[in-house]
C-alpha cells in the first residue's frame, strides 16, 4: 500500500490541530486497511494518564479499560516492541503465557479482535505511541508494510504533538502566574489597534472603564492625554521599529499601570505586524477593601491599615501623612505599631510582607 496517494500522510501532519486529534488520519487508515477500528494510543513512560484516539467502530468500554490499564490486565509487552518495526498480534502473544492466551480468547476474539499489527514510536522526552489497525484476516502483511512506511512521519508527528502539549503547559502556568501577578499583556499595530489580549486584560476591557476595546478594535483609554500620547508612541514604534519603553498610571485606586513597549519579535501567525507589546499591571480591589484586608490579615486598626497600605505602595511617610491628614508625629506613631504586628523591621521589610502576603492573589 502507498501512503501517498490519499492524503493519509496530509492527515497525519495535520491530525494535532483537529477536535478529535487525529480523527481524520483514522478514519483514512480505517479505509485504506478495511480494519474493524485503528487505534492511536500515547504511554508517557513517567506513568502518566494516556491519550486514546480511534477510528471506526471502537471496542468496548471493557476492552478500553484493560487497554488502558495496560501491564496491570492487558499482559502484552507493548513496551519490549522495537520501535519502527510493525508486529502482527500473534507476535505479541507468548504461548507458554497462560494470561496472554486469556486475554486473547475471552477478551479479544469475542470482539473480533483476530488479527492486528501494531507499531510503537518514541520521542526523546518520554512519550511512545502506538499506531493499531484490528480486525479480521483482512489486517495482514500489506497492512504491517504501510504502518512501517508511515513509521517515519509517525516519529515527526510524535514529536511535534509533545512539543506542542510542553508549549501549552508551559503557557497554562506561565499565564496563571501573570493572572496571579495582576498583570496582563496585549499587542497593538502601529494604528493603536488590538491583534492580541490575553484573558485578563479581555476582562479588563469588560468591567471597567479605564481601557476599553473601540471601533475597529482600536485600544482607547478613558484619559484623552494618555490616548493622545499612547497613539504618538505606537505611531513611532511602527515607523522605526526601535524606541524607549513608557510607563503611564491609569489609576491611582483601584491602582493599574501600564507599560509601553516596542514590540521586536515578530509573529507568523496572521497578517497583522505587532508595533508595540502593552504590559498592564494592577489590582482589580479598591484601597478601601486592601485596608479592610489589612486589619483582617494583621490585626491593625483602620487608620494603622490605610497608613499600612500607602508605605506598602513605596510611598514615603511624609508623603502619606499628608495624603490622609495626618502629622508626621502621628504617622510615626502609628507605623512603630504596624511594625510591631506584621513583623516588619523597617519600611522596606513592610513593603514585601504586605505585597507577598496573599493579598497578592486575592
Amino acid at each position: 500500500m502507498r501512503v501517498d496517494d490519499d492524503g493519509l500522510l496530509q492527515s497525519l501532519h495535520e491530525g494535532m490541530f483537529e477536535t478529535p486529534l487525529w480523527n481524520e488520519f483514522l478514519n483514512r487508515l480505517l479505509a485504506k486497511t478495511g480494519a474493524r477500528f485503528t487505534s492511536l494510543i500515547f504511554r508517557p513512560v513517567d506513568g502518566a494518564d494516556e491519550v486514546q484516539l480511534y477510528g471506526g467502530q471502537p471496542p468496548s468500554a471493557e476492552f478500553r479499560q484493560m487497554i488502558t490499564e495496560g501491564g496491570v490486565r492487558d499482559p502484552f509487552p507493548y513496551r519490549t516492541m522495537r520501535p519502527g518495526r510493525a508486529y502482527a498480534l500473534e507476535e505479541l502473544i507468548d504461548p507458554a503465557d497462560p494470561s496472554q492466551s486469556a486475554f486473547y480468547e475471552k477478551t479479544m476474539m469475542p470482539q473480533g479482535l483476530t488479527h492486528m499489527r501494531s507499531i510503537r514510536v518514541t520521542e526523546p522526552g518520554g512519550i511512545d505511541l502506538w499506531l493499531s489497525a484490528s480486525g479480521g484476516r483482512s489486517i495482514g502483511t500489506s497492512t504491517g508494510a504501510l504502518l512501517t512506511a508511515l513509521a517515519p512521519h509517525l516519529r515527526i508527528a510524535l514529536r511535534s504533538y509533545a512539543a506542542l502539549e510542553r508549549e501549552r503547559f508551559r503557557s497554562s502556568v506561565t499565564a496563571q502566574a501573570i493572572e496571579r501577578l495582576k498583570m496582563g499583556w496585549l499587542t497593538l499595530d502601529s494604528q493603536c489597534r488590538i491583534i492580541e489580549a490575553t484573558s485578563n486584560v479581555e476582562q479588563l476591557f469588560q468591567w471597567g472603564t479605564l481601557l476599553r476595546r473601540g471601533r475597529y478594535d482600536r485600544l482607547v483609554p478613558a484619559s484623552p492625554l494618555i490616548d493622545r500620547q499612547l497613539s504618538a508612541l505606537v505611531k513611532s514604534y511602527g515607523e522605526t521599529g526601535e524606541g524607549r519603553s513608557q510607563a503611564f498610571r491609569l489609576s491611582q485606586d483601584p491602582w493599574v499601570d501600564m507599560l509601553v513597549t516596542p514590540a521586536h519579535e515578530q509573529t507568523l501567525a496572521g497578517n497583522a505586524r505587532p508595533a508595540a507589546i502593552i504590559y498592564v499591571s494592577g489590582d482589580r480591589r479598591s484601597q478601601a477593601d486592601r485596608c479592610e484586608q489589612l486589619v483582617d490579615l494583621f490585626g491593625l486598626l483602620p487608620s494603622e491599615a490605610r497608613l499600612a497600605w500607602m508605605l506598602a505602595q513605596a510611598t514615603s511617610i511624609s508623603e502619606a501623612a499628608q495624603a490622609l491628614g495626618l502629622t508626621i508625629e502621628t504617622a510615626r506613631n502609628y507605623s512603630k505599631k504596624i511594625y510591631a504586628k506584621t513583623g516588619a523591621r523597617g519600611h522596606a521589610e513592610l513593603v514585601r510582607i504586605i505585597l507577598t502576603s496573599v493579598l497578592a492573589i486575592s
